[in-house]
């Protein structure tokens, strides 16, 4: 889908970050050194870090992260889009601290007032009218994807799962395989009957087709999909309106409309995975599916939900809900007061600050940046994305599309010399993914298009490896 450029935005350069009152304290802890051979020598192999000389950071304040030197940097990429209305900000933390005072910890066994607040709150945000007011709360996206799973299965009486390529829900074994053909390239098999649809990747259709007189073959190939390779009968399908890690595909706007018909034609119910695209981020809507004119039977989220708490959730219907009581299913720490709070108090944040038309405002200034920055740099070769989820994909070729996957390395690289943190992903890690915290300013905004302006003419001088 093609983008019309309106006249450029003239645009102060800087390539100094924004005045930041913050001071950040003294750092006094183990040195840097220290730190990577105590998590080297004890900690798992499998978290990988960022960067060739791996980043320490010890202090955040709101927008901005600060390392062990007292070096500031404007966070593109908000912890991988867990901060939603800035780090530390000071309602939220003034909220835990009250809670951490009080009772850490209390299971779903007792009663707590904080759990049924947020539980209703969350109600409040879902679309009129969807009926989506019961709420079970866990301690990641993954376990809310989960339950997803086992909610539908109870409901619906079918085993079948289905899900897209290059989609993201999760680390956990049965997400794993939900994510399947995603960036990450999980191999496990779990046994769990999931298939997968194709995305509505328009720059690299799947089909090599253009949009529209595609007649939205990725969408109606889930028909196929269904017929070919499953019973007949599913139990859901799950999906991001925007996908995140698979570098912010967005699909054309009759997308999701098609794929729920016919899932629900088969029987199943349709989960919208809101994990890094709700809670005002798309700056349009409060939830990204929204954007798509489609309400689904079920809700899952987390990062976002909490400004960085270990928290996630589901939201479905009623009827839907109550099936998980045919199961005995117990969580320890879902739902604990501390998360609680602090997941309320970032939705009181989102709505009193109002986080979504800054998103949207921003977000919208800083698309038109990289559409100008585009119309200069040969290296990108597609700019999308909504709000304050953005997606640059980098190309060696605008024809053959061929993935720049060693210059976006070496574009976060510079970048993050220059103090800014940027995230990678699509299926060849070759797509710049620019989700910053909601509370970014038009001065953040133009720092950072200038900044990748100035990297992307020094990674073009450079001599391909």
């Amino acid at each position: 889908m093609s983008q019309t450029l309106t006249p450029p935005i003239t645009a102060p350069r800087r390539l100094s970050l924004p005045v930041c009152n913050h001071e950040p304290q003294p750092y006094n802890g183990p040195s840097k050194a220290e730190v990577i051979a105590t998590r080297d020598e004890y900690l798992s192999p499998a978290l990988f870090k960022y960067y060739k000389d791996p980043l320490m950071v010890v202090e955040g304040h709101m927008q901005y992260l600060f390392d062990e030197t007292g070096k500031r940097y404007l966070d593109g990429f908000a912890g991988i889009v867990t901060v939603s209305v800035g780090h530390c900000h000071p309602k939220v933390t003034a909220a835990v601290q009250e809670q951490v005072a009080k009772i850490q910890h209390t299971t779903t066994i007792y009663l707590h007032p904080t759990i049924g607040m947020f539980g209703k709150k969350l109600a409040e945000h879902m679309p009129t009218g969807a009926g989506l007011s019961s709420t079970y709360f866990t301690n990641s996206g993954s376990e809310a994807n989960e339950l997803a799973v086992l909610a539908s299965r109870e409901f619906t009486g079918n085993t079948d799962v289905l899900s897209l390529r290059n989609g993201y829900h999760g680390g956990t074994s049965a997400t794993m395989q939900l994510t399947a053909h995603s960036t990450w390239k999980f191999k496990t098999n779990t046994g769990l009957p999931v298939k997968n649809g194709t995305p509505g990747y328009c720059y690299r259709c799947p089909h090599n087709l253009v949009y529209p007189s595609c007649n939205l073959k990725c969408a109606t190939d889930i028909e196929d999909v269904i017929s070919y390779e499953t019973s007949g009968q599913v139990a859901m399908f799950i999906g991001e309106c925007i996908q995140g890690v698979g570098g912010t595909i967005i699909p054309p706007k009759e997308y999701f409309k098609i794929v729920y018909d016919i899932v629900r034609k088969h029987g199943g119910l349709c989960v919208a995975d809101e994990v890094q695209g709700g809670f005002g981020r798309t700056g349009t809507k409060f939830w990204a599916f929204e954007n798509w004119d489609v309400t689904p039977d079920i809700v899952t989220m987390a990062k976002g939900i909490g400004n960085g708490a270990p928290l996630g959730a589901m939201t479905t219907r009623p009827e839907i809900s109550k099936t998980l009581g045919g199961r005995i299913h117990f969580n320890t720490y879902g739902g604990n007061p501390v998360s609680m709070a602090q997941g309320l108090a970032t939705l009181n944040v989102i709505d009193e600050e109002n986080i979504q038309a800054n998103a949207l405002k921003i977000g919208g200034y800083l698309k038109q940046r990289f559409l100008e920055l585009q119309q200069k740099h040969p290296l990108i070769g597609d700019v999308r994305g909504m709000g304050l989820m953005l997606g640059v994909e980098l190309v060696t070729d605008r024809v053959s599309k061929n993935p720049a996957k060693a210059q976006t390395a070496a574009v976060l690289e510079l970048a993050r010399e220059r103090g800014l943190l940027i995230g990678k992903g699509g299926l060849y890690g070759n797509v710049l993914r620019i989700k910053p915290p909601m509370c970014l300013t038009k001065d953040d905004a133009d720092f950072m298009a200038d900044c990748l302006d100035e990297v992307l003419s020094l990674v073009a001088q450079q001599p391909a490896a």
